[in-house]
């Protein structure tokens, strides 16, 4: 079961960025099938870990792009990008802390922020891009 589908609508319109959008949205829908199947907690950690890279990677990417466009709004949406960096952590340490997790809160932790980032922050990336062109 997915929590988080791919739509065209999250397209900001950088093909690069955009499949990264779709690789980190199938990440996050293998940690809740793998979190419904009961994964311990040293194993949603691990995959805590791993997304925590991929986004932090996609991050700099799409951070670079928009360095190298002149985004007019790169500081906001960075920012953005600090917070879910900032939650993931906290969440992974608190796994690791307590050896815990709550399936449904870390599935709809992650699936609420990536919906409100791509409906504001990334949905104004796009209409800007297109402004552009």
């Amino acid at each position: 079961m997915s929590v988080i589908e791919w739509r065209e609508e999250f397209s900001v319109g950088l093909p690069e960025v955009d499949h990264e959008h779709q690789e980190l949205i199938a990440a996050i829908n293998r940690l809740h099938g793998e979190m419904g199947s009961g994964a311990s907690a040293a194993e949603v950690s691990d995959r805590l870990g791993e997304i925590e890279s991929a986004i932090s990677a996609h991050f700099a990417l799409e951070e670079k792009s928009m360095v190298a466009l002149r985004y007019d709004d790169y500081a906001a949406h960075k920012h953005d990008h600090e917070q879910l960096l900032d939650e993931i952590l906290d969440i992974r340490d608190g796994v690791l802390e307590t050896s815990q997790y709550d399936p449904a809160g870390l599935s709809q932790a992650l699936t609420l922020w990536f919906r409100e980032h791509f409906r504001t922050h990334d949905t104004r990336l796009h209409h800007w891009l297109v402004r552009r062109s």
